[in-house]
């Protein structure tokens, strides 16, 4: 993983660090602790998703709570979720956030800035597939 060399802003207890497009893992690591050192259930909510809360109906399903039945509990798991895009997007330069403007919740986030910079997973067996292909035709030539 390379980090910057020059660190301007973000170095911070109470800011994240500012990704600009550029040393992607520094960032995702940086981002990280940052979530988790903060409270550990951000963390959670960037990686399984929103807390949305739920009733169950007469017919035993899980349905989402009409909000005027919420609970002091339900209002700080949302407020958490709030709290977690909130971070992830302050963490963005206005290149990456014009990537993400539309997501509507922290994982969205998350995951659309790592595919944006890493790829999926069917890119990324693309890409070393690709590597090894140009590793096996390697060879020495005369001169």
């Amino acid at each position: 993983m390379s980090a910057p060399l020059e660190i301007n802003e973000g170095e911070s207890t109470t800011r994240p660090s500012l990704f600009n497009g550029k040393y992607y893992s520094w960032w995702k690591a940086r981002m990280e602790d940052f979530l988790t050192a903060g409270d550990y259930e951000l963390w959670t909510i960037v990686n399984q998703g929103p807390f949305i809360p739920t009733k169950q109906n007469a017919q035993s399903e899980t349905v989402p709570k009409d909000p005027s039945k919420f609970v002091a509990a339900d209002f700080r798991m949302m407020e958490k979720t709030a709290k977690a895009k909130k971070i992830l997007i302050c963490g963005l330069c206005p290149d990456e956030y014009n990537r993400i403007y539309v997501c509507s919740n922290a994982k969205q986030i998350w995951d659309a800035v790592q595919t944006s910079h890493v790829g999926t997973n069917q890119v990324k067996r693309s890409k070393i597939e690709l590597l090894m292909r140009n590793y096996e035709l390697f060879s020495m030539k005369e001169s």
